[in-house]
């Protein structure tokens, strides 16, 4: 009838949700763009002119991938592709690995803090890896020449450093002269977290006029492996005019060129569920950024870059560009504090926060306040429950009183449905003149479950996006609150030697959460048709198994919420004489 029609709603409405955020929307995989795009001509958009309306250099753009050389040959592994080439060693707080050379590129960054597993003995988090290696990922920055006579430094330009490592307190500089007049020098800075600074200057010795245009590059080879869930964006992205753009690798791929659009300021990037690769341009200069993909020998590669604004160099003149690299992990504090310091607009969407960003930020901050108060997340989060319970404490008495008042009803109902069982249109005006007599609202009861589900799906998102949730430990078993349940009841807590398929890969607390919910649906009135009640005794057996693969966080969440539902629903009903 209609309350229970209500309830099903409300209820069907959060399993159609949980779906399909979940399961039934899987993000497509996507294929990967080359080192350098080579099928279009660097920096133009449709028409042949720059974001700055000057005509863009032609097929001397910014540098296909090498024709000849170390590239070309046969992929080697990470270790031999870095051992192939001079290189400038990188001795940061946050960050280990090298500079190449061969191309000045920043292409070996490894994470001090992050390791594979939530062993610390595991292997660090390798982020970029050289030209050449089976996954090369790397950034490059440097000058584009609207004369192609002019010899520039490219990929396989050989650098000369003035000293042989860098650390936040010495910058590098490399120098290169090209025999014709020019020399060009490139100073790589680095900061204490995953910043660089590269500030990229020529020297015009020569007799005519250069005409300049810097770029930057963010270059991945071969197709990564991603989680391929719909809320959760892994790719190439970037803010292009204060909007943030996202690419699909399938939908670069499908493409027959580039994306292209102009921006002034911004940042432009590839980014995995944790990790981010970007290259940033000063923030008033006009540039054309860049979205691609091409097939070379047999690899997808992808490309991010941008082309900025022209920079002229006189006889005996000089030019420079400053532009900045991150290469590290999203956390937030720091991605926040680059925003604020450095003026990069909205790089804390790098974070994939989702529709309910205006929501999931705060509750992720106050998350962590909390965190850093009881010195552990998962109490952390028992005690943002509390408070979420707190705050929509009002709606919810509203809510559970009028439950409780169904189910005081229950008895009368019940007579209603027996006398008027052949007549359904009396028997819903003789329901509704009890609802009315008695002042029930029986919609009243699902707005509790209305009310969580915008809280339930930004603290899933805080759980499944965020890096500082990663390898977060509760208590016991739980060492990682960010991954499923480990301790599976289907291999009897692992005393069987065999580890359970996913579908019957069920936790400890997926049963524990599946538990308060059937008792909190004892404590709601019953419905009268067998088939809902049918239905509604099989909800906390379809959640099982769908919490099951949740991250444990959120299966503790919504088991404590259970629970302090029942407490409240319970006392609620026995202050108003409702037999529990």
């Amino acid at each position: 009838m209609p309350e229970q029609r209500n309830l099903m709603i409300a209820m069907v409405l959060m399993i159609a949700i949980l779906f399909g955020y979940y399961l039934l929307v899987p993000q497509p995989q996507r294929p990967q763009q080359p080192a350098e795009i080579v099928s279009t001509e660097a920096g133009q958009t449709a028409s042949g002119q720059t974001a700055s309306g000057q005509t863009a250099p032609g097929q001397a753009g910014i540098p296909a991938a090498p024709g000849s050389g170390p590239a070309a040959q046969a992929p080697l592994d990470r270790a031999a592709a870095l051992a192939r080439d001079p290189r400038v060693r990188i001795d940061a707080p946050r960050i280990s690995g090298s500079i190449s050379l061969q191309g000045g590129r920043i292409d070996d960054v490894a994470l001090v803090d992050y390791h594979e597993t939530v062993d610390n003995s595991s292997p660090r988090i390798e982020l970029l890896s050289p030209l050449g290696s089976n996954a090369a990922y790397y950034t490059q920055t440097g000058w584009v020449a609207s004369d192609d006579s002019v010899p520039l430094p490219g990929p396989d330009t050989r650098w000369t450093a003035d000293n042989e490592v860098l650390t936040p307190d010495r910058p590098v500089t490399l120098t290169w002269d090209n025999g014709q007049g020019q020399t060009f020098e490139r100073v790589i800075a680095i900061d204490a977290n995953y910043m660089f600074t590269v500030t990229d200057k020529v020297v015009n010795s020569g007799d005519a006029a250069l005409t300049l245009y810097p770029y930057s590059l963010v270059s991945r080879s071969g197709t990564p492996t991603t989680l391929g869930f719909y809320i959760l964006h892994e790719g190439p992205l970037g803010v292009v005019n204060g909007t943030l753009q996202e690419y699909d690798y399938d939908d670069l791929a499908e493409k027959q060129g580039p994306i292209s659009a102009p921006s002034t300021g911004g940042w432009f990037g590839i980014t995995d569920k944790y990790w981010l690769a970007a290259v940033i341009p000063d923030t008033s200069d006009t540039v054309t950024a860049r979205f691609g993909h091409t097939v070379v020998g047999g690899t997808s590669k992808y490309q991010v870059d941008y082309l900025g604004s022209a920079h002229e160099v006189a006889p005996g003149g000089t030019a420079s560009n400053v532009s900045r690299v991150f290469a590290g992990a999203k956390e937030l504090d720091v991605l926040d504090g680059y925003g604020d310091s450095l003026g990069i607009e909205k790089f804390d969407l790098a974070i994939d926060f989702g529709w309910f960003y205006f929501l999931t930020k705060p509750i992720f901050i106050v998350l962590l306040w909390i965190e850093g108060i009881v010195g552990n997340l998962g109490v952390a989060i028992l005690v943002l429950t509390l408070m979420t319970k707190a705050l929509f404490f009002p709606l919810a008495n509203k809510s559970y009183v009028a439950m409780s008042k169904m189910k005081k009803l229950q008895p009368e109902l019940v007579k209603l449905r027996e006398r008027h069982k052949d007549d359904k249109v009396r028997l819903n005006q003789e329901m509704m003149g009890l609802y009315k007599k008695e002042k029930v609202n029986p919609a009243a009861g699902c707005l509790p479950i209305l009310v969580q589900i915008p809280v339930f799906f930004s603290l899933y998102k805080v759980l499944f996006v965020t890096i500082e949730m990663r390898h977060k430990p509760f208590f016991g078993w739980i060492h990682d609150l960010s991954a499923p349940d480990p301790m599976y009841i289907t291999n009897l807590f692992g005393m069987l030697p065999y580890t359970p398929p996913h579908f019957l890969a069920i936790g400890i607390w997926p049963v524990l959460m599946a538990i308060t919910m059937f008792l909190q649906q004892k404590l709601n009135p019953a419905p009268a048709d067998p088939m809902q009640a049918k239905v509604m005794m099989f909800l906390p057996v379809m959640f099982l198994f769908l919490f099951a693969g949740f991250p444990a966080g959120l299966v503790v969440y919504w088991t404590w919420n259970n629970l302090l539902s029942i407490g409240q629903q319970w006392l609620i009903m026995r202050r108003m004489g409702v037999k529990v």
